[in-house]
C-alpha cells in the first residue's frame, strides 16, 4: 500500500507540472501583476570586517496565484563585490519579468566588501557571496520542508545573476572542492571563512539547484564544468571591458581576478557535452540589459526570452523558443558568435596541499621594480611562467628549471602586471607585479 501510495504521490507532481505548460504558464505572462515582500531574514553571519551581518531577501510572487509547487528563481545582484543591491534595476525586473510567468522569484542581498584590494580578498569576497547565497537556497528549502510559506518546488530551484551574481551562481554551481581555489587561498585560509557552504543561516539542509543562468559573469577556471553537471545558460556582450566576454583579468577599475568568461564557458561546456544555451550580444558593453535606456530595454526583452526559453526547456516543456541562439558559426572576428572548439581539459585538483605550501614559499623582489624581479621559490620547482597585462593579452612565457629566474622589464610601461604560473603537475596560481 505505501508502495502505491508513493507511485500515485509522483504520478499526481508529473501531472501538476506538466500541465501548466499546456496552459502558458512558465512561457508566457499569464499573470499580470506581481506581489512583493521586502526585506525577509534568511540568514546572518559577520561581514569582511567583522561586523555582524543580517541578509535579506525581496520574494516576487505572482498577484493571485493559488499553485502549490512552483519553480524559483534566485537572482543575485552585480556590483563588483564591493556594492550593489537586490533592489537593483537588472534584478528586480527580471524578478518582476519571471514573476509574470508563474515563477517565484527571490532578490538577495549578499555580505558585499573587501580590502586591500588584490586578488586573495577578491577571491574572499566571492567565497562570502557563494556562502550567502547557499544560505539562501537553504532558506528555501527549510521553509518548504516545515511552514511552506512560499510554496516551491524544490526540484526546480534556479540561481541565476548579472556580472558579481553570476560569478557567485557559477561558483555555487561548479566549485565543489576548497582545493580548486587554492592558489588563492589554502585550506586552513577556507577554513576560517567557514569553509565552502559557510555559516549563513539554515545548516542541514540542502544547496541542490537544478540550472544556473549566467548574466555575464565568468567562473576561475573553466575545466571545473564537467560532464553531468547541472545546465548552463549565458547571455555576454562581446565588447564587456569589466567581466571579459573571453578569459582575462576582471577589473572593474582595480584588476582583481584572472577568470575565464563566458565564451570560455560555452566552449568547455561544448567539448564536454554540457547541457547549456549561449547568447551573444555582439559590441555590447557590460551587462547591457541593465540599462534603463531604449537599447537597455531592448537587450533586457532580448534577455528574458533567451531565459524563459531555457527554463520551460528544463521544466519539460516544448514550447516555441521566442529568442534563438545565435547562429554557431566561426567567424575573421576574433570574438567568434558561439563557435565551438574546445577540448576537455581536465585540471587535477589535490588537497595534499602542496600547492598552497608552493604559493606560500613564492616570492618576488623587488616589488614594484624599475628595472628587473627575481622570482625564486622552493622544491627545485619546473615551472612555466606566463606574463599578462590586464586586458588578458600574454605578454611573455618563461619555462623555467630550478629554483629562481629573472624577469626583466625589457620596455614594459609603467603599470601592474600579472603573473601566472603553471608547475608540472598542472597547478596554478597567480601575483600581481608592478613596474615603475
Amino acid at each position: 500500500m505505501k508502495i502505491v501510495t508513493f507511485l500515485l504521490g509522483c504520478l499526481t507532481a508529473t501531472t501538476l507540472l506538466a500541465q501548466p505548460c499546456a496552459t502558458g504558464r512558465y512561457a508566457t505572462d499569464v499573470y499580470p501583476n506581481v506581489t512583493t515582500t521586502s526585506d525577509i531574514t534568511f540568514g546572518q553571519n559577520n561581514s569582511w570586517s567583522g561586523a555582524a551581518t543580517t541578509l535579506k531577501l525581496d520574494f516576487y510572487s505572482p498577484t493571485g496565484d493559488t499553485a502549490q509547487a512552483r519553480p524559483l528563481i534566485i537572482w543575485v545582484h552585480g556590483g563588483s563585490f564591493i556594492g550593489g543591491s537586490k533592489t537593483d534595476n537588472d534584478v528586480a525586473t527580471l524578478s518582476q519579468r519571471f514573476a509574470k510567468k508563474g515563477y517565484a522569484c527571490a532578490s538577495i542581498d549578499y555580505r558585499v566588501g573587501f580590502f586591500p584590494f588584490d586578488s586573495a580578498n577578491a577571491v574572499k569576497a566571492v567565497v562570502r557571496a557563494v556562502q550567502d547565497l547557499k544560505g539562501a537556497i537553504r532558506y528555501f528549502y527549510k521553509d518548504a520542508a516545515t511552514a511552506n510559506t512560499y510554496k516551491i518546488d524544490t526540484n526546480h530551484i534556479f540561481i541565476g545573476g548579472s556580472s558579481a551574481g553570476a560569478i557567485t551562481a557559477l561558483h555555487v554551481a561548479y566549485l565543489n572542492d576548497p582545493c580548486e581555489i587554492s592558489d588563492y587561498l589554502n585550506g586552513a585560509a577556507i577554513q576560517g571563512l567557514g569553509g565552502l557552504e559557510g555559516t549563513s543561516g539554515n545548516p542541514g539542509y540542502s544547496t541542490k539547484v537544478h540550472a544556473v543562468i549566467n548574466g555575464c559573469g565568468a567562473l576561475a577556471r573553466y575545466s571545473w564544468l564537467e560532464a553531468g553537471d547541472i545546465p548552463l545558460c549565458s547571455v555576454h556582450g562581446t565588447n564587456d571591458g569589466t567581466v571579459l566576454y573571453n578569459r582575462g583579468v576582471v577589473n572593474p577599475g582595480v584588476p582583481l581576478m584572472y577568470l575565464d568568461g563566458s565564451r570560455m564557458l560555452h566552449e568547455r561546456a561544448c567539448a564536454v557535452g554540457l547541457e547549456h544555451q549561449f547568447y551573444t550580444f555582439p559590441n555590447a558593453p557590460h551587462v547591457p540589459y541593465a540599462a534603463t535606456t531604449a537599447a537597455g530595454i531592448a537587450y533586457m526583452d532580448t534577455t528574458v526570452n533567451f531565459v524563459r526559453d531555457f527554463l520551460v526547456k528544463q521544466l519539460g516543456c516544448t514550447d516555441a523558443p521566442l529568442q534563438p541562439e545565435n547562429a554557431r558559426q566561426q567567424t575573421a572576428n576574433l570574438y567568434a558568435i558561439n563557435y565551438c572548439d574546445g577540448s576537455p581539459v581536465n585540471e587535477v585538483c589535490t588537497t595534499s596541499g602542496v600547492e598552497a605550501l608552493a604559493v606560500e614559499q613564492l616570492s618576488i623582489y623587488p616589488n614594484p621594480s624599475s628595472e628587473s624581479m627575481t622570482i625564486k621559490w622552493e622544491g627545485n620547482e619546473s615551472m612555466k611562467i606566463e606574463l599578462f597585462d590586464f586586458s588578458g593579452r600574454r605578454l611573455n612565457q618563461m619555462n623555467v628549471n630550478g629554483t629562481q629566474c629573472q624577469l626583466s622589464r625589457n620596455g614594459l610601461t609603467n603599470g601592474t602586471y600579472l603573473l601566472i604560473f603553471t608547475t608540472a603537475r598542472g597547478e596554478q596560481f597567480s601575483r600581481t607585479i608592478m613596474f615603475n
